[in-house]
C-alpha cells in the first residue's frame, strides 16, 4: 500500500505543478495582449448649436469628433476638461456617463457646455475679427476595458473656421 500512496502522492504533485504552470501561462499571455489604452485623437466638431442665451450663461450643444487609434474597443467612463478659443477660457466640460467606443474608428461625442458670459464676450472681438480660431481643449479622459480604467490626459489643438 506504501507504494500506491507514495505514486498517488507524486501524481497529485505533478497535477498540482501543472496546474501552477498552466496558470501563470495564461497570467503571461493575459499581460502580453493587455496594453494600457491610448489617448483619443480629436477630429473636429459639428453640430454647434446655441440652446438658451441668458445674461450669465450660454448653453451650447455640439459633437466633438474623436478617433480611437487603439486596436481594440475602449469605454469611455469619464471626460473632464477646459476648453479655450484663441487661448483665453471659455469654459468647463464634462461627462460622466459610460460610451462603448468601437476599435480603430471615428466617433463623435455629444457635448453640452455651459459658458459663462464673461468668457463670451472675451472672445467676441477674435470671433468677429477672425474667420479662423484656436481652439484648445485641455483635460484627461479615464479610459478602460471591463473594470480597469486609466487617467489619460490629453490636449487637443486645432483651428476652426467660424461662420457667422
Amino acid at each position: 500500500y506504501s507504494e500506491i500512496f507514495r505514486n498517488a502522492l507524486s501524481l497529485c504533485k505533478i497535477i498540482q505543478l501543472k496546474r501552477i504552470y498552466l496558470f501563470y501561462c495564461t497570467l503571461l499571455v493575459l499581460l502580453l495582449s493587455c496594453s494600457t489604452p491610448q489617448g483619443f485623437e480629436y477630429k473636429g466638431l459639428n453640430n454647434v448649436k446655441v440652446n438658451n442665451v441668458g445674461f450669465e450663461y450660454l448653453d451650447l450643444s455640439l459633437n466633438l469628433v474623436y478617433f480611437n487609434p487603439n486596436n481594440f474597443k475602449v469605454d469611455l467612463k469619464k471626460v473632464d476638461c477646459d476648453v479655450y478659443i484663441d487661448n483665453r477660457y471659455l469654459g468647463k466640460y464634462a461627462l460622466d456617463t459610460l460610451m462603448h467606443i468601437p476599435k480603430k474608428q471615428n466617433f463623435e461625442l455629444p457635448s453640452r457646455m455651459r459658458v459663462a458670459m464673461g468668457g463670451v464676450f472675451k472672445n467676441a472681438f477674435s470671433l468677429l475679427m477672425n474667420k479662423e480660431v484656436l481652439i484648445k481643449v485641455k483635460g484627461k479622459t479615464k479610459i478602460g476595458k471591463g473594470s480597469i480604467f486609466f487617467d489619460v490626459p490629453f490636449t487637443y489643438e486645432t483651428r476652426q473656421t467660424i461662420s457667422l
